[in-house]
């Protein structure tokens, strides 16, 4: 008693980091959002909504009240510079991807409250919610 064999240890390991990795994705104050925890995030005046595609995506379609900033932009930080730290923030992309990757850009810059959606505008639309064009 008190020892593990390699094997075991693999197990544990894996298993820690499978909840450390999860951990992150729940609705429970983690940084992903499903469609429902996304749209009632949303819902608050409080939250302002990030489009992080580019300008043509938005204008084919996207979330009401929408800000536009492009992640992949090359000015993405320009972009963010004005917006308050402290504000709550959502963001979406197509698929998750680059709101992913604009979650991180905007944390690193000392953001605090900044989620994103799960699957993207895909899995909004999948689950029948409404877009806008313009």
């Amino acid at each position: 008693m008190g020892y593990l064999t390699r094997r075991s240890l693999g197990s544990v390991l894996l298993a820690a980091g499978l909840v450390a990795g999860l951990s992150g994705c729940s609705g429970d104050g983690g940084t992903e959002l499903d469609v429902a925890a996304f749209a009632a995030k949303i819902d608050s005046s409080e939250t302002k909504v990030i489009d992080v595609r580019t300008a043509s995506e938005y204008a084919a379609g996207h979330l009401p009240g929408a800000l536009n900033i492009d992640v992949e932009s090359g000015d993405f930080a320009q972009g963010i510079a004005s917006l308050d730290k402290g504000g709550s923030y959502a963001l979406y992309c197509r698929s998750g991807r680059r709101s992913g990757i604009a979650l991180d850009q905007m944390k690193s810059a000392g953001f605090t409250k900044v989620v994103h959606l799960s699957g993207g505008i895909n899995a909004w639309t999948s689950a029948g919610r409404q877009l806008v064009t313009g």
